[in-house]
C-alpha cells in the first residue's frame, strides 16, 4: 500500500515533465516566429471613431490603392549643387529598381509599387528626392527565405542598391559621389522592425543571464538556478505558442512593444513565483523527511498567494481592454497569457523537476542541503518533529528572534513603527510631488530611436532641402461646395506652407500630388485637400498644426474630416490620455476587491493599495526628474504613464500579497504585531530577491534602443526596487504593526498570544498594569510559535 502513493507521484511527475517538453518543442518554434505576426502600423491601432480614421476611410475613395511612401534623399558628398550628370545617374538607378527581383520569389518590385518612381530636385538645387509608392495593402506580406515583410525587404534593397550604384565618393569610375538615405514612412517602419528584432535574441539573453547571476548569488547552488531558469523558459514557450496562434488567426493584435514586454513579464513572474515556492520548500525540507511531503506542504502554502498575485496582475492588464487604442488593447491579453503561463510553469513544471530525484531530490540545493533538525526516528509520519505528547513542535528558532538581517530589521521596524511609516510616507510624498512635471504629451517619430538610424538621418536632410510635410500632408476631405472656404481657412494657419486639391498625380509631384492646372478629383460630392506643413509630419509641430487646421476648417465646414499621419499621432495622444482617465480607476477598483477577498479585510486591502499607489507616484516623480533634468529626454509617449501604472501597481501589490498572506498566517496564532515581525523576517529575503529579479528583467528592456521601452524599463525597474526595499520592507510592516489587529477589520484574528499596542518582540507579554506576566508565553515558546505550513 505504501508503494501506491509513490507510484502515483512518479506518474504525475513524469506526465508533467513530458507535457512541458512537448510544449517546449512546439512553443520554441512559435516563439521564434512571433515577429512574423507583428503589426507595427500606428494607424491600425486607432479607434474607428477617431477623426483621422474616418478621414483615412474617406481618402481611400480618391485612390485606387493606398500607398506607403519610401523616400530616398540624396546630396553630393562634397557639398554644393547637384550636377546634371548626377541627376541623370540617379534617375537611371531609380527607374531600374522596379525591375529588381524580390528576394525568394520570381516577382519584381514593380508588382508591389503603385506608380513609377518620381525624381524631384530641391528648390535650392542641392538635393534630390526619389519617391517610391509601395502598395500599403501588400506591405506586410512576407517574402524571402528570412520571411521579411515587403517593407523591410524593399527598404533593404533600396539601401543596398543606392549604396552600390552611387557610393559616397567619386574616387573610382562609375560612382556619382552622392550620399543616400532611405527614409519616409517605409524607412521608419523598416528601422522600427529592425530595432524590435533584438527582442527575440539580445533582450531575452540579457534578461536570462542577469537573472541566472542573481539566482546563483541567492541560492549559492549551481543546480537550483538552472532549474528555475528552465521553468521560466518553458513558461515563455507556452506563452509564445498561445500568442502566436491567436495573433496569426487575427484574434489578437501583436506589436513589437507587446512582444518585448511579454518576454520580460514571463521571465520575471516565473522566477518570482519560483523563488517563493523554493523558499517555502526549503523551509519545509527542514521539517519533513521526504521531499514529496515538503513539496506538497510548500505547494499548498504558496498556492493562495501565488494565485492571488497572478490573478491581480492578470486582472490589472486585462483592464487595458477598455482602451481606445488597439496597441494598448493588444497588450492586455498578451500580458495576461504571459502571467498565466508563468503561473502554470511555476506550480506544475517546477515541482515536477524538483521531485525528479525522489527521496534524493534534496541534491538540487547542494552544497547547502536542508535537512530535518531532528533525527529521523523523532519524525512523525508526515515528516514533522513531535514532542512527548505527539504534538507538532515549533521550529528550532523563532523567526522573530532571528539574528539574520531581516529578523533584525523586523524587530527594528516593530520598535519604531509609527516614526518609520510616517517618515517613509513623507519621503515618498516628496518624490510624488514631481509627478505633475512628467512630460507625456508625445514625441516625434525621429525621437523614438535612441541610436543613429538611416530613416532619422534622412529625414533631417530632407527637412533641410524640401518642404518637410509634402510627402505625407495633412488631408482634408470636405464637401465640394466648402472646398474654397476650407482652403482659405487652412492657408491662414501658422505652419502651413501650401494647400491644394488632390488631382490624382503621384506623391512627390508637388502640392496636391500634381499641378494646380489639373482638375481636382471629386468623389461623392467631396474633394480632398492636401495641406503641406513646414514641419515633418511626425513632429510635434505638425501635430500642433493639425489641431489648428481642424479648428479652422471645422469652423467653415463642420462635415470636413482632417486626417493624415500627423492627425493620426494627434488622435493617438488624445486616446491615450482618455485611457489614463478611464483605466486607472478601474484597475484600482479591481485590485482592491481582489485584496479584500484574499485578506478578508477592508483595512488591509486599502493600506496595501494606498501604499502601492504612493510608490507609483514617487517612481514617476523620480522619473520626471531624471528624464527632464538629467537625461534631457524629449518627453514620453502618452501610453508610458498608463503602462507604468498598470505594471507597477499590479506587480507592486504582488510583494505586499506575499508579505501579508504570511503575516496573516502568523497573526492567527500569535497576534498581528508579532505576526508582522515573523512575516517580515521569514519573507524578507525571498521577496527582496524576487523584486531584484523582476527589476533586472524589466531593466533589460533598455537594450532595445527605443525611447518607449527605455523609459518603461527605468520606471518599472526603479518602482519595483522602491516597492521592494521601502514600501514592503518599511512602510507596510510599520503601518500594519501600528494598526495592530484593526488591520484585519471587519474580520477578527485570534491567536495564542495577543500583544498590546506598545509591545515589541523584544519584550515579554505584559498584563494590563504593564508588568510582565509570570509564566506568560514568550516569543519563541511553542505556544506562540509560528504556524507550520500546510
Amino acid at each position: 500500500m505504501s508503494r501506491r502513493p509513490a507510484l502515483v507521484r512518479a506518474v504525475l511527475v513524469a506526465v508533467a515533465v513530458v507535457a512541458w517538453l512537448a510544449i517546449g518543442s512546439f512553443g520554441g518554434m512559435a516563439q521564434g516566429k512571433l515577429s512574423q505576426v507583428q503589426t507595427n502600423d500606428a494607424a491600425a491601432f486607432l479607434p474607428s471613431s477617431a477623426e483621422s480614421t474616418l478621414a483615412a476611410e474617406a481618402s481611400r475613395a480618391f485612390v485606387e490603392t493606398p500607398t506607403l511612401p519610401a523616400l530616398v534623399v540624396l546630396t553630393p558628398a562634397d557639398g554644393g549643387a547637384v550636377s546634371d550628370e548626377q541627376v541623370a545617374g540617379v534617375t537611371e538607378v531609380a527607374q531600374a529598381v522596379p525591375d529588381g527581383e524580390v528576394p525568394g520569389t520570381q516577382d519584381t518590385w514593380a508588382s508591389f509599387l503603385t506608380a513609377d518612381p518620381v525624381v524631384t530636385p530641391s528648390d535650392d538645387g542641392e538635393a534630390l528626392l526619389v519617391v517610391y509608392s509601395l502598395d500599403a495593402d501588400a506591405a506586410d506580406q512576407l517574402v524571402g527565405a528570412d520571411e521579411e515583410s515587403v517593407t523591410e525587404a524593399f527598404v533593404a534593397d533600396l539601401r543596398q542598391t543606392f549604396d552600390d550604384e552611387l557610393g559616397a565618393t567619386a574616387d573610382s569610375a562609375g560612382e556619382l559621389g552622392l550620399n543616400a538615405w532611405v527614409t519616409g514612412p517605409a524607412g521608419f517602419v523598416a528601422d522600427l522592425v529592425t530595432a524590435f528584432g533584438g527582442i527575440d535574441g539580445i533582450l531575452l539573453l540579457v534578461a536570462l543571464a542577469a537573472v541566472l547571476l542573481i539566482l546563483v548569488v541567492v541560492y549559492r547552488s549551481p543546480l537550483l538556478p538552472l532549474v528555475v531558469i528552465l521553468t521560466a523558459v518553458f513558461g515563455l514557450c507556452l506563452a509564445g505558442l498561445v500568442v502566436y496562434h491567436l495573433a496569426d488567426s487575427g484574434t489578437i493584435v501583436l506589436n513589437g512593444q507587446a512582444q518585448g514586454i511579454l518576454s520580460i513579464l514571463v521571465v520575471g513572474a516565473s522566477v518570482d513565483y519560483a523563488l517563493l515556492l523554493v523558499a517555502r520548500y526549503r523551509e519545509e525540507l527542514r521539517r519533513a523527511e521526504h521531499p514529496a511531503t515538503a513539496m506538497r506542504r510548500a505547494w499548498r502554502a504558496c498556492l493562495e498567494p501565488v494565485a492571488a498575485s497572478a490573478g491581480t496582475v492578470i486582472a490589472g492588464v486585462l483592464c487595458l481592454l477598455l482602451s481606445d487604442l488597439g496597441s494598448n488593447r493588444s497588450l492586455g491579453p498578451v500580458a495576461a497569457i504571459g502571467i498565466a503561463s508563468a503561473f502554470l510553469a511555476a506550480l506544475t513544471l517546477l515541482p515536477a523537476l524538483l521531485l525528479l530525484g525522489g527521496r534524493r531530490s534534496r541534491f538540487y540545493f547542494w552544497p547547502r542541503i536542508p535537512r530535518p533538525a531532528a533525527p529521523t526516528s523523532d519524525l512523525t509520519s508526515d515528516g514533522l518533529t513531535s514532542d512527548a505528547h505527539g504534538q507538532h513542535a515549533a521550529p528550532a528558532q523563532d523567526p522573530a528572534e532571528s539574528t539574520g538581517l531581516w529578523g533584525r530589521l523586523a524587530r527594528w521596524v516593530a520598535r519604531r513603527a509609527r516614526p518609520v511609516w510616517v517618515v517613509t510616507a513623507v519621503v515618498l510624498l516628496g518624490f510624488a510631488a514631481f509627478l505633475p512635471t512628467f512630460q507625456a504629451s508625445g514625441t516625434s517619430e525621429s525621437d523614438v530611436f535612441r541610436t543613429d538610424v538611416d530613416a532619422v538621418a534622412g529625414e533631417e536632410v530632407l527637412a533641410e532641402h524640401f518642404p518637410a510635410g509634402a510627402v505625407q500632408p495633412i488631408t482634408v476631405v470636405v464637401p465640394q461646395e466648402d472646398a474654397q472656404a476650407a482652403t482659405q481657412a487652412a492657408q491662414d494657419v501658422a505652419g502651413v506652407d501650401a494647400v491644394a486639391p488632390y488631382t490624382g498625380a503621384p506623391a512627390g509631384a508637388g502640392p496636391g500630388g500634381g499641378g494646380q492646372e489639373a482638375e481636382p478629383v471629386v468623389v461623392d460630392g467631396r474633394v480632398r485637400l492636401d495641406v503641406t506643413t513646414s514641419a515633418p509630419s511626425d513632429s510635434l509641430a505638425a501635430q500642433d498644426a493639425v489641431r489648428d487646421v481642424r479648428e479652422a476648417v471645422h469652423a467653415v465646414s463642420p462635415d470636413a474630416l482632417v486626417g493624415g499621419a500627423a492627425a493620426e499621432q494627434v488622435d493617438t495622444v488624445d486616446a491615450a490620455q482618455r485611457d489614463l482617465r478611464v483605466i486607472v480607476p478601474v484597475v484600482l477598483t479591481v485590485i482592491v476587491l481582489i485584496l479584500m477577498l484574499l485578506l478578508r479585510s477592508v483595512v488591509a486591502a486599502l493600506v496595501l493599495l494606498v501604499a502601492n499607489v504612493l510608490s507609483f507616484a514617487a517612481s514617476l516623480g523620480v522619473s520626471a526628474i531624471l528624464f527632464n533634468h538629467v537625461l534631457d529626454l524629449p518627453g514620453a509617449d502618452p501610453t508610458v504613464p498608463l503602462f507604468a501604472f498598470v505594471f507597477l501597481v499590479a506587480l507592486g501589490v504582488d510583494y505586499s500579497i506575499f508579505l501579508m498572506t504570511r503575516v496573516r498566517e502568523e497573526s492567527v496564532h500569535s497576534g498581528t504585531r508579532l505576526g508582522v515581525v515573523r512575516g517580515l523576517a521569514v519573507t524578507g529575503g525571498v521577496i527582496t530577491s524576487a523584486g531584484v529579479v523582476l527589476a533586472t528583467t524589466f531593466a533589460a528592456l533598455a537594450v532595445i534602443p527605443l525611447l518607449f521601452l527605455v523609459q518603461i524599463a527605468f520606471i518599472v525597474a526603479f518602482g519595483v526596487l522602491l516597492d521592494t526595499f521601502v514600501v514592503r520592507s518599511l512602510l507596510v510592516p510599520a503601518l500594519v504593526h501600528d494598526l495592530g489587529d484593526r488591520t484585519w477589520w471587519p474580520s477578527r484574528i485570534g491567536g495564542a498570544t495577543h500583544q498590546p499596542a506598545h509591545a515589541t518582540p523584544d519584550a515579554p507579554v505584559a498584563d494590563r498594569s504593564g508588568e510582565p506576566r509570570p509564566g506568560g508565553p514568550q516569543p519563541g515558546d511553542p505556544a506562540s510559535g509560528p504556524r507550520t505550513a500546510g
